[in-house]
């Protein structure tokens, strides 16, 4: 499965940005067999739009087939967005890996 996580910065060790549409970057990490694997991190160019970033932040991640967003919060037209792509999005904090591992687990709160 594919996870996009909004991200203060392009490392595992970086923060979960408390913001979607506006987040720095989003590292995008397969997990399989419950291990972390295949991360990359892609600048969020929608960041520096002056409206409607939450919405293309949303189709940009969705192009990128993933299956799950891990944030801190989530605009309604950003989450309608991802509803449309069947995309489930949890509400993460700490490290972008502790995230991750968190939502392996299954404890992290699931907002849509």
């Amino acid at each position: 499965m594919k996870v996009a996580i909004s991200s203060t910065g392009k490392e595992l060790e970086s923060q979960v940005s408390n913001v979607f549409g506006r987040c720095p970057y989003f590292v995008i990490a397969e997990i399989e067999d419950k291990e972390i694997k295949n991360v990359e991190a892609i600048e969020n160019t929608s960041a520096k739009q002056l409206g409607g970033a939450g919405i293309s932040a949303a189709q940009m991640v969705a192009e990128k087939d993933v299956k799950a967003v891990i944030t801190g919060n989530l605009g309604p037209r950003a989450s309608t967005v991802l509803k449309q792509f069947n995309i489930d999005v949890y509400r993460g904090a700490d490290s972008v890996k502790e995230a991750l591992r968190k939502l392996i687990e299954g404890n992290l709160e699931r907002i849509q």
